[in-house]
């Protein structure tokens, strides 16, 4: 099973590359394959690629469904 996951985009850096916050995780991914994305921009999160672009509201909701799934443990 593949998970991706949404993150916000936090700084562009060098080239493709990019800081993103994952739940408060924060790590560096590349957005060779997002590269409109910008720095509040919600982003899909694949093996340390952003794979697109993601609605800050649906960002929201998915977020709010994992903290769910995490609660219900």
């Amino acid at each position: 099973m593949c998970l991706a996951l949404p993150a916000l985009v936090v700084e562009r850096r060098d080239g493709d590359e990019a800081l993103v916050d994952l739940g408060g995780v924060r790590k560096s991914v590349s957005l060779a394959l997002v590269p409109e994305a910008v720095p509040g921009d919600y982003v899909i999160v694949h093996v340390g690629f952003a794979i697109g672009r993601l609605d800050p509201e649906e960002a929201a909701r998915t977020l709010a469904l994992f903290a769910e799934l995490e609660a219900g443990r």
